[in-house]
């Protein structure tokens, strides 16, 4: 008699940016690989290879967990998760994989079976394959009616090699938590079931950007943003230490590790300003101060950017939230930098940037009320649409390249092994860490 236990369950990968690629296809199939194992070890699993326009990853020793599909499912470029048993390209093997997937789904009122062939010698024509596994289920199921077009859930059998996978997908909504549930999955815990996955492309393929990383919700979401994109994020803090205290830059921390599992972020760089704030308060017009502490910020960033030979900038801005985030504010502390500047959530509205923080996992760490540096010596009224002449004015009635230059050497940094592609800059690899959690 079979049982469901001596069959081996994997997990089967799709993604479908990765698929338009043309001849950098392999490139960027060898990065997602080489992403997935490292983000899988703690599970043992082989170095996961493709197979037919899927990346396949299997357990040493054992089947592929639940949770183990869950945390895939987070890896840039993975657009869905498939668990499949793996059997022969046998019939009854077949059969008696579909109904004991179809099984295990929860509740459902219609199906279908999808085959797929691929650098197969089986004698069945894919026709044929539906035809004979849907009689099997029909049998099996016989209140549940068969449905071409949108049905609740399609029985997948897929032969590659002569190894045939086979799993569940549910159309009419994912019963299954998959990228970005906290929960545990509402399965049977032999479920052989397809889930949502981040999508994007692997992080790696699209070089470094400096993320101007702050303990509140819109930052860590853009740095989210970007690095779903490809890109090596390199995360950099300006704390208001030593004026207020430096809870901000431990809850920077609890964010990166609230990033992990989606593996973009090799380093963390923290500087602390409160002392230049204090500088410029006592110079500035109260309504510029915030304008001169972000074009201070800005050259900062730029310059550590070229020290780790990151292409762009990016932020958490987000048009007209704040006054600072003026499309005239915006300009005038552009200057500062010859970089890009990427601006993810600039057409976001809080409640979405707050939605997402809920998905991705750092919400509750953005929470926590504290002090940094934006909130350290705030104007009453600041200015919401500098004219340039006024900024500049302000801005030379101070020794700025002094302080960028006194910033610079006062920063500090710590290292995240989450991104195997981050790799440190010459010019700061004995720069040792102060920082710990």
């Amino acid at each position: 008699m079979q049982q469901l236990s001596s069959y081996t369950r994997v997990c089967l990968l799709h993604y479908h940016e990765i698929g338009l690629k043309g001849k950098n296809r392999k490139k960027f199939e060898a990065q997602l690989s080489d992403n997935l194992h490292h983000a899988l070890k703690s599970f043992h699993i082989e170095q996961p290879k493709r197979i037919s326009g899927h990346i396949l990853v299997r357990v040493h020793e054992g089947s592929a967990s639940l949770e183990l599909a869950r945390k895939a499912a987070c890896v840039p470029g993975v657009a869905r998760v498939s668990l499949a048993y793996e059997c022969a390209p046998t019939l009854d093997d077949m059969r008696f994989l579909a109904v004991s997937v179809l099984s295990r789904v929860g509740e459902f009122s219609s199906f279908k079976v999808h085959a797929h062939k691929s650098s197969s010698t089986i004698a069945y024509h894919t026709l044929e394959l539906n035809t004979l596994i849907g009689d099997a289920l029909c049998e099996a199921f016989p209140n549940k009616r068969v449905q071409m077009k949108a049905p609740d859930v399609t029985v997948h059998v897929t032969v590659v090699n002569n190894v045939v996978y086979v799993y569940a997908s549910l159309e009419r909504g994912y019963h299954v938590a998959g990228f970005g549930a906290r929960d545990s999955f509402d399965v049977d815990e032999d479920a052989a079931i397809t889930q949502v996955g981040i999508g994007g492309l692997p992080v790696g393929t699209a070089g470094k950007v400096m993320v101007m990383l702050s303990s509140g919700f819109d930052s860590p979401v853009a740095c989210w943003q970007v690095g779903r994109r490809g890109a090596i994020c390199v995360p950099i803090h300006f704390s208001g230490r030593p004026m207020v205290a430096d809870t901000s830059e431990y809850l920077t921390q609890d964010i990166i590790r609230a990033l992990e599992p989606y593996g973009c972020v090799g380093r963390l760089y923290v500087c602390p300003m409160g002392e230049v704030q204090r500088e410029i308060s006592l110079v500035v017009p109260q309504s510029l101060r915030i304008i001169c502490y972000r074009r201070i910020m800005f050259a900062v960033a730029e310059r550590i950017a070229h020290i780790e030979g990151a292409k762009a900038l990016v932020t958490g801005e987000s048009l007209g939230q704040v006054a600072s985030q003026t499309l005239d504010n915006i300009a005038v502390v552009n200057e500062m930098v010859t970089l890009p500047v990427f601006r993810p959530l600039i057409g976001s509205d809080k409640q979405e940037i707050i939605a997402q923080a809920q998905r991705i996992g750092t919400f509750d760490v953005s929470c926590q009320p504290t002090p940094d540096c934006c909130t350290l010596f705030m104007p009453k009224n600041p200015e919401t649409h500098a004219k340039p002449s006024m900024v500049h004015a302000a801005w030379d009635s101070f020794d700025h390249n002094a302080m960028i230059d006194s910033l610079v050497d006062a920063i500090e940094y710590v290292d995240f092994s989450q991104c195997i592609s981050y790799r440190a800059p010459k010019e700061k690899k004995d720069f040792h860490a102060t920082l710990t959690a």
